[in-house]
């Protein structure tokens, strides 16, 4: 009768089975394995990345003024200690203040040559691009001795502005290369469709071109805060007595005194980084970040 299965064709068919899903545990298996060998190197990874951070949050945290692993107990001694420190809340408000000034002017000039680079078919835009970036292959102790010995020569002495243009060197190729990534997908048409609409050139940037590149713009903006803020080399050269940044004042800290204020001051610095990108994750929003 039709629609029956006699029963050697029932015995053939399991081996049939049975050996294709053999095949498919065999093809399984290397992909398990490597699915847990991925996981696994990204847990290492995650792990020297933040063992350093863990290490400073217990070294501020331990009441002992010295590295003690396993900690003895949990103290705020340190904080009340940076806080209350004249030298260093002077400190901690100069960098706020040298990393918010560098942060305005690194994000105007880095915007502004980026969308040059893009939209200004200037000739030997590669060499253009590669000098805006050259702060990032040479060291920034050198960069802070040239601009010292630049300083030096012109009689100006060591002024804020000084200060902020050396930070601002350093920081200028972060929002080029951010602005660029966004600028190099950017649909031109769509400020064409502005200006056919009857806008001007000055309102299509505002109301289509600057929305448009405005996270690769932010993006620079955090960067160049973050490297401002903790910029140690060029500040080492830049500051004038009196006028000391937090990176420098913690250096001449070390160099007298070992305790758990470091440790505090540097647990301040990573809190207000993170502060700073929470902040404009809430107001600008960073997921349109990941595109870069």
């Amino acid at each position: 009768m039709t629609g029956l299965v006699s029963p050697q064709h029932t015995q053939l068919a399991r081996p049939v089975e049975l050996a294709a899903a053999s095949a498919l545990r065999s093809q399984a298996t290397p992909r398990r394995w490597g699915r847990r060998l991925y996981l696994a190197a990204n847990i290492a990874i995650l792990t020297f990345l933040l063992a350093p951070i863990a290490i400073v949050i217990v070294f501020a945290l331990n009441p002992t003024p010295f590295i003690q692993f396993p900690p003895v107990g949990v103290s705020l001694r340190w904080f009340e200690k940076f806080f209350a420190s004249r030298d260093f809340m002077q400190a901690l408000l100069f960098s706020l203040e040298v990393a918010a000034m560098t942060t305005v002017a690194a994000t105007v000039l880095g915007a502004s040559a980026a969308l040059a680079i893009a939209r200004g078919n200037l000739p030997g835009s590669r060499l253009i691009v590669a000098t805006m970036l050259s702060p990032l292959m040479l060291p920034a102790i050198l960069t802070g001795l040239a601009l010292f010995q630049s300083y030096v020569l012109l009689d100006v002495g060591r002024p804020v502005w000084g200060l902020v243009a050396g930070h601002t060197l350093v920081t200028i190729p972060y929002v080029v290369r951010t602005t660029l990534a966004v600028l190099h997908n950017f649909d031109v048409r769509l400020e064409e469709a502005a200006q056919n609409l009857g806008a001007s050139p000055a309102r299509t940037f505002v109301e289509v071109t600057l929305p448009l590149v405005k996270p690769g713009v932010m993006a620079g903006g955090i960067f160049a805060f973050i490297v401002s803020f903790d910029q140690f080399p060029v500040s080492l050269f830049l500051v004038a007595p009196g006028s000391e940044t937090l990176p420098i004042t913690l250096f001449n800290y070390l160099k007298f005194d070992l305790d758990g204020t470091i440790g505090a001051a540097s647990v301040v610095s990573i809190l207000l980084a993170f502060l700073v990108v929470i902040a404009l994750d809430r107001t600008v929003g960073l997921r349109s970040y990941v595109k870069l």
